[in-house]
């Protein structure tokens, strides 16, 4: 699954630094949810792989970003 490029890209002083990528950012969002959520915690208790669901969460949503980019 692609990345889908920089989710926030910085050009100073002529040297453009990457940032972060899309995917990264949107794991970052899930995981706030999941871990702001008590009973999404409750049920992940005997799995702590937050990390991992978070990106999990990022793939589909960057996989329904590219499906709905397809039917355009």
């Amino acid at each position: 699954m692609k990345n889908c490029g920089d989710a926030f890209p910085c050009n100073t002083y002529g040297s453009a630094e990457r940032g972060m990528t899309l995917r990264d950012y949107f794991a970052g969002q899930a995981l706030t949810g999941l871990l702001a959520c008590p009973l999404e915690i409750k049920t992940m208790l005997d799995k702590p792989d937050f990390a991992g669901e978070a990106y999990r969460y990022a793939d589909a949503m960057l996989a329904e970003r590219e499906k709905n980019d397809e039917t355009k």
